[in-house]
């Protein structure tokens, strides 16, 4: 698919923009890539515009040293739109990190959605160990390489039905956060140590809204994620059989096939 250059003030920004219709934001997680969805962007780009960017940091897209935030994400999606002459309301799809893109997303530019999609995610901030920990990996990966997450998260963010029968799911992910910019990688995890507390929020969601979760997702557990649903009035959920974390990459029909279902159903007049 071809990839746009997006050229904003202080990023290039890759973006992969394929299909027409109503337009579809696919939002990575940490620490991947727009080929995240892959499988989602060549079944719904037959009926919507599927729009896939790589974050400031990653894939194709430029680096900001130091950290960047979700703010910053969302405020680069917000000018992506603007720089693609999207004027109609999105519908914003996110896994894990993009989940916390969205949250921020709906935060400060409401009048753009008109639905969301929240995969394998959560709301609330880092606990004050987690965030000292996400400090310290930011300082291992700038002195030793991208190879540091594939050692401390890899085996978290499968389910081990994916490790033990998907092999090539394994190293697709694994050659996906290899090939990530370490600098990158590092200001990410300063950002997300200091993300805000999202939980409030929830109750203020007054757009369709989806929740998507691997039943053995152990990072964003299912518990946690049909919590956040009934905090949003009207929002659906859907769980995917052996399925961890990424569970676009693990169950691709599944996946598909929940937000093919959302998006022909599910969004009213948003």
């Amino acid at each position: 698919m071809p990839m746009k250059n997006i050229q904003l003030p202080d990023v290039d920004l890759a973006v992969f923009d394929c299909g027409n219709g109503r337009p579809l934001v696919l939002v990575h997680g940490f620490p991947m890539d727009h080929t995240l969805w892959n499988e989602q962007a060549a079944a719904l780009g037959k009926h919507y515009r599927v729009i896939r960017p790589d974050l400031r940091g990653f894939g194709r897209s430029s680096t900001t040293p130091n950290k960047v935030t979700v703010n910053r994400w969302a405020d680069d999606l917000a000018a992506m739109l603007d720089a693609l002459a999207i004027n109609v309301p999105i519908v914003l799809a996110g896994l894990s990190m993009g989940g916390y893109v969205a949250f921020q997303f709906f935060q400060t530019h409401r009048a753009r959605l008109a639905g969301l999609i929240l995969c394998d995610t959560k709301a609330e901030a880092d606990t004050p160990s987690a965030a000292a920990a996400r400090l310290e990996t930011a300082e291992r990966v700038q002195r030793e390489g991208s190879q540091v997450l594939v050692e401390t998260m890899l085996p978290r963010l499968l389910a081990p039905h994916t490790r033990q029968h998907r092999p090539d799911v394994v190293e697709r992910l694994r050659q996906m956060i290899l090939s990530g910019d370490p600098n990158g990688q590092a200001a990410t995890l300063r950002g997300l140590a200091e993300r805000p507390n999202f939980t409030p929020l929830l109750a203020k969601i007054d757009c369709p809204t989806l929740f998507i979760v691997g039943r053995q997702d152990i990072i964003s557990p299912p518990d946690e994620m049909r919590a956040m649903s009934r905090e949003i009035p009207g929002s659906k959920l859907v769980e995917i059989e052996n399925a961890g974390h990424v569970s676009p990459l693990e169950a691709p029909q599944e996946v598909t096939a929940a937000m093919e279902n959302f998006l022909r159903d599910g969004l009213g007049r948003s």
